[in-house]
């Protein structure tokens, strides 16, 4: 059985990475529950890597039945992921380029209070669930990586548990620096303007989503 090599995957390991620190739901959504307990914030960043390996169980299958049905179709929706992915890595930098213009920084936000272990996990898990980009990323880049003769399932799972552990890895830290930053920063304004701010990116982030939705 064909396999993929070492140099493909550190390749898929450095486009996780480079879209993992772009800010995303996942991450404004693990600031808010780290600031309050850094345990839950952590147990989001596990929910997220495992839908994300969800993602890619239910892609791998799906990619897997359309090349037993059609060779054609298949070669169609590699070239479709590989326009998908160099708008990505356009928009990307320009809005990087944007962003250093204006000097603009990522706001943060405060997590509401009653965040336990398991409410940090389902939360996580489920913004990522929620998120079609994430099914979308992996449509287009598992055709890009399956060797001729390869296995589509097992391809997507591999690349799956690449990126899981990736994202895995950067939200934790980004938990990890929130609650420390917090416990410095406790102060009952800057509490006030850091729970506005988050709550105003979150919602707006839900209506891009269900904007998204209705036009699709």
């Amino acid at each position: 059985m064909a396999c993929m090599t070492l140099l493909s995957l550190l390749a898929f390991a450095g486009l996780c990475l480079v879209l993992s620190l772009t800010p995303g739901p996942d991450t404004f959504l693990v600031l808010r529950i780290a600031m309050n307990r850094v345990g839950a914030g952590v147990a989001a960043a596990t929910g997220s890597a495992v839908a994300a390996l969800l993602w890619a169980a239910l892609v791998g299958v799906g990619l897997a039945a359309i090349l037993e049905q059609s060779a054609e179709v298949f070669r169609w929706i590699k070239i479709a992921g590989g326009l998908y992915l160099l708008y990505l890595g356009v928009s990307s930098f320009l809005k990087a380029r944007k962003a250093a213009k204006e000097g603009v920084a990522a706001p943060d936000g405060e997590a509401p209070l009653g965040y336990g272990l398991w409410q940090g996990f389902g939360a996580g898990a489920l913004s990522t669930i929620l998120n079609p980009k994430v099914g979308l990323f992996y449509l287009a880049v598992v055709p890009q990586f399956i060797p001729h003769g390869g296995n589509t399932l097992g391809t997507a799972m591999i690349l799956g548990s690449i990126e899981a552990v990736i994202a895995f890895s950067y939200l934790a830290v980004v938990a990890l620096v929130a609650f420390k930053a917090m416990q410095w920063l406790r102060r009952p304004r800057v509490k006030n303007v850091m729970e506005r701010g988050s709550s105003g990116i979150i919602a707006a982030l839900g209506v891009g989503v269900l904007a998204s939705g209705a036009a699709s």
